[in-house]
């Protein structure tokens, strides 16, 4: 591993098969090639840090979800129904970043548990809802505050602070990428 500090001084460090850090300090300046080669490697270390983040709460908070009977679609639709109220079908995709052809079929199972149901428009008859049943909120009041708490419980490792400074730096990139 590599690591750049003020200076522009480059410190080689790497662990050992025994847990031991062995340390090299280059007290030669990096040239700008070098500079250029650190901050690639910072932009792939960040990547990796928050791709494994990422997939560690993921798993985590998905099976709780599973535990309890469903999938991670299933729980984004119900849940996005249960805050937002009715939502046009093909609308439903856009807001919990899912495929539209996989709406139709986490509906079509989410309506066989009886947890929500298709209601057509009244003035457009093109336009179907998704709207939730008691039943359906019943389940989502039951264990919603647990996966909120698990949520929470996962960030407490992060100040306020740390908080607000994580939610607009991954902003900042994802408002940034190029769009193809």
């Amino acid at each position: 591993y590599m690591r750049c500090l003020n200076g522009g001084l480059l410190v080689n460090y790497h662990y050992t098969r025994f847990g031991e850090v062995l340390l090299f300090l280059s007290l030669k300046p990096l040239d700008t090639q070098g500079l250029r080669i650190m901050k690639f490697i910072q932009s792939l270390k960040l990547f990796i840090v928050l791709s494994r983040a990422f997939r560690a709460v993921n798993e985590y908070t998905n099976e709780f979800i599973q535990k309890n009977g469903l999938n991670p679609t299933e729980f984004a639709v119900l849940e996005l129904l249960y805050h937002k109220g009715d939502q046009p079908l093909q609308q439903i995709g856009d807001k919990i970043l899912l495929a539209s052809g996989s709406i139709t079929y986490v509906v079509d199972k989410l309506e066989k548990k009886k947890l929500i149901e298709r209601v057509g428009c009244a003035n457009d008859r093109r336009v179907t809802f998704a709207h939730i049943t008691d039943q359906g909120k019943q389940f989502i009041e039951s264990i919603f505050p647990e996966h909120q708490d698990r949520i929470h419980q996962v960030m407490s490792v992060l100040s306020p602070d740390e908080k607000e400074v994580a939610i607009e730096s991954l902003k900042k990139i994802g408002l940034n990428i190029p769009h193809l």
